[in-house]
This record gives structure tokens, C-alpha cells and sequence, in this order.
């Protein structure tokens, strides 16, 4: 029996990446015979408490840990009880001391800002969350990166914008972006949720997605296969077939810490070629 705990769903959010893990999990468990123990818990602390009790009361062999922030007390806590268990992602520091799997969020922004450029953008703002969230800013970090190494950080810094990951908050963060003297004619987003944003507020402005304005979102959530969004693919199913393995000692991989390659979706909101603005 593997213990994992379910989070609450972000109630902006259009979904959620947790549903296609814990799917992924599930099937990668009873492929193996082994089966899921769902748990909640308030805050950090209730659930290292908790996965000290079911491991103790013996209601969960391992466990799988999801959502690691940069400071996450939770892989030092387990280890120190001696209880098995892999992250799905991973910590600033102390991540040689744990096994985990992740996937590669900078290269994410990378990629989709490398797909701008080569559809001729030069002005490509960034839409992420507020700076401390761990994955965020890794995604960041791959726009900052991309950018820089395309000699493009003179006419991108200042375009670099952080909303709550809603809707309505990327609507108005994106509308401040194209108030600028010289607005973006490309928008990378750290969610799908933030990229629906900067598309309701580019059709506001009376601009065409994928015409007068291009859009890469992150998760390729169905949603964004709705509305022809570009979008990150995570490949959270080998995600959640790595991390059975690891916990079963199966994992092939060889230290037990791999990083998987996200993939980018191309689809009309970014597939046009620039389109000169004035």
C-alpha cells in the first residue's frame, strides 16, 4: 500500500496537474500489484504526523510525496522517522539525500521561448507566479535564461509580469502588458490557467490570439486543447511509473533523482509567424 496525501484544488485554477499524477499513480501501482492509501491533511506538520502513524499502524508501506517547495520540511522529516518514500519533485538543497522524480520546468520555458523566436518574436513577455513558489520560479528562471541567451533580455526585461494563478488576476496583468510603450507581441505563462488569462485580455484589446498575439501555456491541461493552446506537456504518466519504481526498487534509472524532459504542443495560439506591430 502506498500513502500519498491529497491536496485541495486551487479554487482559481481551471485544473489541476495532481489529477493526471494521481491517475498516472494509480494505474503505475496496480500494474504492480500495489494499491493507493489517500490521506488529507491541514498543513506540513499534520502530514508528517500522519504518515508517521500509517506507516507505524502499518496502513502504508512507502509513501509518495507531491509539490515540494524550495524548503520542504517533509524529505528530511520521513528520513529521520526511516519511513520509504519518492518525491515528485524536489527541494533547493538536501536533494541528493532523497530519491525524486521531477520534471525539467526550466527547459519548459526554454522551449517555448526558443518556438517564439524562431516564429520571428522579439518582444516576449513572461506571465508567472509571485516569486517563492518553487516551481514558478523555476519557470522563471527558463525564461530569464532563454531570453538572455537570444540577446533578447534588453527588450524582454521589462516584460516580465507575476499574477495569483486565476483568471481574472492574469486578465489584468496582461492588460498592464500591453499598456507598455512597446507591448509584447508573445506571451509565455507558468500556467494554462494564466495563459486563458492572456488570451481573454488580448480579445478585449480587440487583438486576434495567434495573429496579433501569441500565447504558450504550461501543463497542457485539456483545456488548453480546447482552445488551441500552445502548451508544456508534462509526461506525468512516466512520472508516475518512475516514481512506483523507485519505490519498488525497480528503477533501472540509477540513483533514484531523474529529471524528466518536458515537450512542447504547438497549436494556433503560437503557430503563426510574428505579426509586425506598430
Amino acid at each position: 500500500m502506498i500513502g500519498y496525501h491529497i491536496r485541495p484544488l486551487a479554487p482559481e485554477a481551471l485544473t489541476s496537474i495532481q489529477d493526471r499524477f494521481l491517475h498516472a499513480l494509480a494505474e503505475a501501482g496496480r500494474a504492480a500489484d500495489h494499491h493507493l492509501l489517500l490521506f488529507s491533511a491541514e498543513d506540513e506538520s499534520a502530514e508528517i504526523d500522519s504518515v508517521g502513524r500509517l506507516h507505524r499502524g502499518g496502513a502504508a508501506d512507502a509513501f509518495v510525496l507531491y509539490d515540494l517547495t524550495a524548503d520542504d520540511r517533509r524529505p528530511k522529516a520521513l528520513l529521520d522517522m526511516g519511513v520509504p518514500f519518492v518525491a515528485f519533485g524536489r527541494t533547493d538543497a538536501g536533494a541528493d539525500t532523497y530519491p525524486w522524480v521531477d520534471v525539467d520546468n526550466v527547459l519548459g520555458t526554454r522551449l517555448a521561448v526558443d518556438h517564439l523566436v524562431n516564429r520571428g518574436h522579439r518582444r516576449i513577455a513572461f506571465l508567472g507566479w509571485p516569486s517563492g513558489r518553487t516551481i514558478g520560479d523555476r519557470r522563471a528562471r527558463g525564461w530569464h535564461q532563454a531570453v538572455e541567451s537570444h540577446r533578447l533580455a534588453s527588450a524582454c526585461g521589462v516584460l516580465d509580469a507575476r499574477s495569483e494563478d486565476s483568471v481574472q488576476a492574469a486578465i489584468q496583468v496582461t492588460f498592464r502588458l500591453l499598456e507598455h510603450s512597446e507591448p509584447p507581441t508573445a506571451i509565455v505563462t507558468a500556467t494554462d490557467t494564466l495563459a486563458v488569462g492572456a488570451m481573454q485580455a488580448a480579445q478585449r484589446w480587440g487583438l486576434e490570439v495567434g495573429r496579433d498575439l501569441a500565447v504558450v501555456g504550461f501543463d497542457d491541461t485539456p483545456t488548453a486543447a480546447a482552445l488551441e493552446l500552445s502548451s508544456i506537456r508534462q509526461p506525468i504518466e512516466l512520472v508516475g511509473q518512475q516514481v512506483v519504481a523507485a519505490l519498488l526498487g525497480t528503477d533501472e534509472a540509477g540513483p533514484g533523482h531523474q529529471l524528466l524532459e518536458p515537450q512542447l504542443v504547438i497549436r494556433s495560439s503560437s503557430a503563426r509567424p510574428a505579426r509586425p506591430r506598430r
